[in-house]
């Protein structure tokens, strides 16, 4: 994790509790820029129980069968195995994929998890019951604007990779990660987990906090395969998932929990995703990727 390289062991060792306490400051003030606005019932957009339980499902079946393909086809075409992230997300390296990995990987990514659900469901569902649509697009645009701010300042802080860039790498390379992360993460995890599974989330449960904590589960495991994990020993393979469930559990707690406040999957794939982390932390990845000079 070359990103990590100069920072403290201990500091490392403290972020998974850092970022926890951050995810829970972050809900507190989405709670208060959204106290005002009428809360969309998630519940009510989603199919009646039996129904619901049935599509949740087949869908996370559906989810592991396409998380097992990316672990087949990555190492089938030369490249390594294929989760929501490619190589040398947020933690860099030490060899960066080609651009041939990244665009195969994205590709997979958007059209199995996003492109396939998306068409499914929208034969039964409406882009409101999808969570899809707005209510209420002025908080919306303040929770994105807000959120998005705080997040980039934290990860910026934490990854300063992004200011080692001259400003014509910039110009290059942030809208090229931009990019490539919507296609390959943002949008399959906007659609998969926030946009289908949460509203059902809540018809099973009938909890808010239940669904906050199944929806950062659900996030974790769809990132099972990272670029550092190590499975070659019961030791490595059991890190390789404390670590995954540990940097993945309070982001997804977060995404769930301003779906569940706005009503708009969107909200969270813009303001907590697309441009904090995957533009101010992995632009360098896009430049050293790309050869951006």
């Amino acid at each position: 994790r070359p990103a990590l390289a100069q920072v403290p062991f201990a500091q490392q060792v403290a972020f998974p509790t850092l970022g926890l306490i951050e995810v829970f400051l972050l809900m507190a003030l989405v709670y208060g820029l959204t106290r005002r606005r009428i809360v969309p019932d998630l519940a009510a957009r989603a199919p009646a129980r039996r129904q619901a339980a049935r599509e949740t499902v087949w869908l996370l079946a559906y989810a592991a069968l396409g998380q097992a393909g990316g672990w087949v086809l990555g190492p089938a075409l030369g490249y390594r195995p294929f989760s929501f992230h490619i190589a040398g997300t947020l933690v860099g390296c030490s060899v960066p994929p080609v651009p041939g990995e990244v665009a195969t990987w994205a590709l997979y990514n958007v059209l199995v998890f996003a492109a396939a659900p998306y068409l499914w469901f929208r034969r039964r569902y409406s882009a409101l019951q999808l969570n899809l649509r707005s209510t209420d697009w002025r908080s919306d645009v303040l929770v994105i604007v807000v959120v998005a701010a705080v997040e980039s300042a934290v990860e910026l802080a934490t990854f300063p990779g992004f200011f080692a860039l001259s400003a014509a790498q910039i110009a290059v390379a942030a809208p090229l990660a931009l990019a490539v992360f919507f296609i390959g993460t943002v949008l399959p995890t906007m659609v998969l987990i926030y946009a289908i599974l949460v509203p059902r989330y809540v018809r099973l449960t009938g909890s808010l906090p239940t669904t906050v904590l199944l929806g950062g589960v659900t996030y974790a495991a769809m990132h099972l395969v990272e670029g550092w994990s190590v499975f070659a020993t019961p030791r490595e393979a059991a890190l390789s998932v404390l670590f995954v469930l540990l940097g993945y559990f309070g982001p997804g707690m977060i995404k769930t929990f301003i779906t569940l406040r706005t009503g708009n999957a969107w909200v969270h794939a813009i303001g907590y995703h697309a441009i904090a982390p995957h533009v101010v932390v992995d632009a360098p990845l896009m430049a050293k990727v790309f050869g951006v000079r």
